[in-house]
């Protein structure tokens, strides 16, 4: 498998790039700001780009559709209630197959209505939900803290520890990490009760 990931734009965007092979068929997560580099990897790599993952709407992560769009003829995907142009729409337990490989979505809600996980050969890109250390915020429109505890307390923390996080952001001390360890050291996963949560993003 190819797995290439772009840090692009001004807020430490990370775009991937996921094939399953060179010149085989693959998928661009979270076009961001600053595409061209994606765009050259693509034509160097000969990747068939079949479908543009969206793990949520905020602009930083789909700036870019249109551009790949346009350089490949890729479908957008995105969840149902995601506000933006959606050539297919997902929901919870959905799979997108590109070539060999599937992406699995997961709903994770709170910090967008719209937000997603895609799970894919023993990755997870985990958007604006979880960051290595850290999580995305619920204050802004669209989010919601105690959707946001039922993402991370009982669906992030209940996948498989192996799987390696491939984030939205380059915010934490590393660029990946996995879910063992982000449930050892990042403080969002320590276990609470709903109330506990709540009150912890308040402070």
């Amino acid at each position: 498998m190819l797995l290439d990931q772009f840090r692009v734009g001004p807020y430490l965007n990370f775009t991937y790039l996921v094939a399953d092979d060179e010149g085989g068929d693959g998928v661009v997560i979270d076009p961001s700001f600053g595409i061209d580099p994606v765009l050259a990897a693509i034509d160097a790599r000969r990747v068939k780009v079949r479908y543009i993952l969206n793990t949520h709407s905020h602009t930083d992560h789909v700036v870019g559709n249109q551009d790949v769009r346009a350089r490949t003829g890729a479908k957008v995907v995105a969840h149902r209630s995601a506000p933006l142009h959606q050539d297919v729409s997902v929901d919870d337990g959905d799979a997108i197959a590109a070539g060999r490989l599937k992406f699995e979505v997961v709903h994770t809600p709170g910090h967008t209505k719209d937000s997603v996980l895609y799970l894919f050969e023993g990755n997870v890109a985990t958007g604006d939900t979880l960051f290595v250390g850290e999580c995305g915020r619920t204050d802004l429109p669209g989010g919601d803290p105690s959707e946001m505890y039922d993402s991370l307390l009982r669906r992030v923390v209940a996948l498989d520890d192996a799987l390696v996080v491939l984030p939205g952001h380059d915010y934490g001390v590393t660029p990946t990490s996995t879910i063992g360890r982000e449930k050892r050291e990042n403080y969002v996963l320590v276990p609470r009760t709903r109330e506990e949560f709540l009150r912890f993003l308040r402070e």
